[in-house]
């Protein structure tokens, strides 16, 4: 029988390699626009955080 430890590790890696082979098979502009859309979060977060004031 297969420890549990075993089985997880197992299923680490099989999400791992089916991750990779998805990144493989997207276009690059698809890859650019999920480095893109993160980046502009955080833009539009900091201008809604307002800059702290000297105590």
């Amino acid at each position: 029988m297969i420890s549990p430890r075993a089985l997880r590790m197992i299923y680490l890696l099989a999400t791992r390699i089916f991750a990779w082979l998805a990144l493989l098979s997207r276009s690059s502009s698809a890859k650019n626009a999920e480095i893109l859309i993160p980046r502009h979060e955080v833009v539009v977060l900091r201008r809604q955080v307002s800059a702290p004031k000297p105590g």
